[in-house]
């Protein structure tokens, strides 16, 4: 099984002080890890990003759905200041139920959407994009597949969406999600995922699943081995190898040209 992840550049994440921003989310306890687990979900999608582009051999048109502050293109700017590849864009667009426009457009941001992605008028019109990025956005809505769905319209064909989220095994996810919906808070975790429940969601939007892999054996917080790429290797081969297994997952899928 080939898992491409073990190839990928990570020492960009060592030592990197704009990824120990307080934006980021990171814990004091994390901000002095060489290579901390938190930090997989931006590396997975910089990495898919970074690929598309050379495969491509151009700059790709990209939106964002659930950008927050920024974190995400703000991982691609500072990846690049510290020693990784630089990735450009023709252009990335934000996508969120709530956008701080100002912090935004000096991350980099282009054009924004301020929408309820959940609402039956949603749309984001005609334009298409050649990357669309869903990273930890679906476990906060009630219908995800709904929202997929309507995004395959706005996605080139050819053209790639990529993600990720929290993830359990298949037989867990049912009563997990009814064990969650209750209590959740606004915007909280009310949908739970499976690899199985990935593929079904792309079959059932017309794309094709190019990647699928869970991201760690065990991440816990200011964990000393977290400082030891031998240690992040091994989490990125387990995921690759047991993506079933509780942890998170992260997907490209592709739409047929």
């Amino acid at each position: 099984m080939a898992l491409p992840q073990l190839c990928w550049e990570a020492d960009f994440l060592k030592d990197n002080p704009t990824l120990q921003d307080e934006s980021y989310g990171i814990p004091a306890e994390v901000k002095h890890i060489h290579y901390p687990m938190r930090l997989v979900r931006y590396w997975f999608m910089y990495h898919f990003l970074r690929e598309e582009t050379a495969r491509q051999g151009r700059n790709l048109s990209v939106c964002e759905i659930g950008v927050d502050t920024g974190q995400m293109l703000g991982f691609m700017h500072a990846a690049a200041r510290n020693g990784g590849a630089n990735v450009e864009f023709s252009d990335w667009d934000a996508v969120d139920a709530l956008i701080r426009e100002d912090i935004l457009k000096s991350a980099g941001y282009n054009q924004f959407y301020q929408v309820d992605l959940e609402s039956p008028e949603f749309a984001l019109g005609g334009k298409q994009y050649d990357a669309m990025i869903l990273l930890h956005v679906l476990e906060h809505l009630f219908q995800p597949e709904q929202l997929v769905a309507k995004l395959v319209v706005n996605l080139k064909p050819g053209g790639m969406m990529i993600g990720g989220f929290p993830s359990l095994p298949h037989a867990m996810v049912q009563s997990r999600e009814q064990e969650i919906r209750p209590k959740a808070r606004k915007y909280g975790h009310v949908s739970v995922f499976s690899p199985q429940r990935v593929r079904a969601m792309a079959a059932a939007s017309g794309l094709e699943v190019e990647f699928l892999s869970g991201a760690f054996f065990i991440r816990k917080k200011g964990f000393f081995l977290e400082n030891y790429k031998w240690w992040m290797r091994f989490n990125l081969w387990f995921g690759g190898m047991f993506p079933g297994w509780p942890g998170e997952t992260y997907w490209i899928l592709r739409k047929p040209k």
